[in-house]
C-alpha cells in the first residue's frame, strides 16, 4: 500500500494552489477594515470560487460547517465556499485503478465480479463506484483521493489565516476552539477504517429503530483508504418536495429520529445532514450514507442540551448559565447569557410549543439571517465570545436538519416528538448506553 501521509511535497503543492486565492480573501478583508477600500464581497467571493474551482479537498465541507455558525467567516464568502464540489469533477478510470491497486493489490478487479468505471458521484474528498460482490450483492466503494492528508494540512492552515485576520477587526467571535475541532474531525474523516467502525456504531445505535437504514461493511474488500459497503437504491430528498403531507412528515420524522435518537440516548451525533448524506427508500424509509464526521459527546454536554431547553421554555437565567458551561463556554456574563439565549430560542422554537406546526414559521432563512445578525451586534457589544468545540456540531446538526424540514415542509408537533424522546432522561443511563455502544463498534470510550 502507498504511504498517504502527508508530505512535505504534497503540502507545498497545495498552498501554491490555494494560497494564492486565500490571501487575495485575507487581503481584502483586511484591507476592507483597515485602509478603507471597499470590497465588492459578493464580486470577490465568485472570484475564489472560480480559483479554487478545480480542486478537491475540504474546503467545501469546511464552508458548509462555518456556513451555520453566525459570522466566523463573511457569509458571501462562506456561501461560494459551499458550491464548491458541484463543480469538482470525478477522477478519471487510470487513477481509479492506480488507486483501488494500491488498496487492494494488483489483482484487485479479480476480487469483484463487476466494477463500474464511472463514478456513481464525487464528494470532498472522494468518489463512490458501484460494483458487484461475486455472491451477487451489488456494493459500494469508496475511494479516496490521493495526497488528501496534505490537502486538509494545506487549506486547515489557510483556513487559520482567514480567521486570524478577519478576527483583527472583528472580536464578536473567537474562533481558536472552531479552528480545532474542525481539525480533528478533518483528520478523522480521512480515516476509513474509522469512518467503518463509525457505520458499525449507528447499526447498535439504531437496532430496531423504525424507517432508517445503514448500509453493512464489507470488511475484507476495504482499508484506510477504502470503504467497500452494500449498495442501497434511493432518491435524493429534493424529489419529496412536492409529495402529499403525509409522506413528507414520514420522511422528517424518520430524519429526525435518525439523528436524535444517536444524541440523546447514546451522546453521539452525525454532524455532517447536508442533502447529500442520505436517501430515501421507495417505503419513505431513509439510508445514512456517509460516517465520517460523527461527533461523540460527553453524557454531561447532552445534559446541558436538555437543561438549556428548560431554561429557555421556564426563563431560568441561572438555570442557562449552568447549561451553557456544560456546554463549554466559561467567564460568561449576565449580558452574555442574554445575547446567547438570543440564539437559543431561535433554535429551540420548534419544541417550545405543543402543537403542529412547520419549522419554517421560526426558523426561515430570512428569519435566522436576521436573528445571526443580531446576536453577531450585540456578541461585539458584548466584548466577544469564544465558541466551544462542543457547539459547532451540534449547532452544525440542528441547522442543518432544520433546512431538510424545511424543504420538507413538514408539519409536525416537534415538542412531542423531543419530549416523548427525552422522557425519563438520566446522565448515568446515557453513559452506560454509550461505553457499551462504542465498546460494540471497536471505538475506544470518549471522556
Amino acid at each position: 500500500m502507498t504511504d498517504e501521509r502527508s508530505t512535505l511535497q504534497g503540502r507545498l503543492a497545495r498552498y501554491a494552489r490555494v494560497g494564492t486565492a486565500m490571501g487575495g480573501v485575507a487581503a481584502r478583508v483586511a484591507g476592507e477594515r483597515f485602509l478603507g477600500i471597499k470590497v465588492e464581497r459578493e464580486a470577490h467571493a465568485a472570484e475564489l470560487r472560480q480559483a479554487l474551482g478545480g480542486l478537491k479537498g475540504p474546503l467545501m465541507k469546511v464552508a458548509q460547517i462555518l456556513s451555520t455558525i453566525p459570522d466566523a467567516l463573511p457569509q458571501e464568502y462562506v456561501q461560494e465556499l459551499g458550491h464548491l464540489q458541484a463543480d469538482a469533477p470525478p477522477m478519471g478510470w487510470p487513477f481509479v485503478k492506480r488507486r483501488m491497486a494500491a488498496e487492494l493489490g494488483p489483482d484487485w478487479q479479480s476480487r469483484f465480479a463487476g466494477f463500474e468505471k464511472e463514478a456513481a458521484s464525487a464528494a470532498s474528498l472522494g468518489q463512490v463506484h458501484r460494483a458487484t460482490h461475486h455472491d451477487g450483492r451489488l456494493l459500494a466503494c469508496k475511494l479516496q483521493y490521493p495526497d488528501m492528508q496534505s490537502a486538509v494540512e494545506a487549506d486547515l492552515k489557510q483556513l487559520k489565516l482567514l480567521f486570524s485576520v478577519y478576527a483583527r477587526y472583528d472580536k464578536a467571535i473567537r474562533t481558536d476552539q472552531i479552528y480545532a475541532e474542525l481539525g480533528d474531525r478533518l483528520r478523522e474523516e480521512l480515516d476509513y477504517g474509522l469512518e467503518a467502525r463509525h457505520m458499525a456504531l449507528y447499526r447498535h445505535m439504531l437496532d430496531g429503530v423504525d424507517g432508517v437504514h445503514v448500509p453493512d461493511v464489507v470488511p475484507d474488500l476495504c482499508s484506510r483508504r477504502l470503504l467497500t459497503m452494500g449498495w442501497v437504491d434511493g432518491r435524493r430528498i429534493t424529489a419529496f418536495k412536492e409529495a402529499d403531507l403525509t409522506v413528507r412528515n414520514r420522511i422528517a420524522m424518520n430524519m429526525f429520529r435518525a439523528w436524535y435518537i444517536p444524541f440523546y440516548e447514546y451522546g453521539v451525533i452525525h454532524g455532517d445532514p447536508h442533502l447529500g448524506n442520505y436517501t430515501v427508500r421507495p417505503d419513505h424509509d431513509i439510508n445514512l450514507l456517509d460516517f465520517g464526521c460523527i461527533r461523540v459527546f460527553p453524557p454531561r454536554f447532552v445534559h446541558g442540551v436538555i437543561e438549556l431547553y428548560e431554561a429557555i421554555r421556564t426563563d431560568d437565567e441561572a438555570r442557562a448559565v449552568h447549561a451553557y458551561e456544560a456546554w463549554g463556554f466559561t467567564g460568561i456574563s449576565r449580558q452574555m447569557v442574554e445575547v446567547l439565549n438570543i440564539w437559543a430560542r431561535f433554535v429551540y422554537a420548534p419544541i417550545l410549543e405543543d402543537r403542529t406546526r412547520t419549522i419554517e414559521e421560526t426558523n426561515s432563512g430570512r428569519y435566522g439571517q436576521a436573528t445571526a445578525a443580531k446576536v453577531h451586534e450585540a456578541l461585539r457589544a458584548a466584548g466577544g465570545v469564544e465558541i466551544p468545540r462542543e457547539f459547532v456540531f451540534m449547532d452544525r446538526a440542528a441547522i442543518g436538519l432544520g433546512s431538510v424540514f424545511l424543504h420538507l415542509k413538514a408539519e409536525i408537533n416537534w415538542y412531542r416528538l423531543f419530549h416523548d424522546l427525552v422522557a425519563g432522561f438520566k446522565v448515568e443511563d446515557l453513559a452506560a448506553r454509550q461505553t457499551t455502544a462504542l465498546a460494540a463498534a471497536g471505538l475506544a470510550a470518549r471522556p
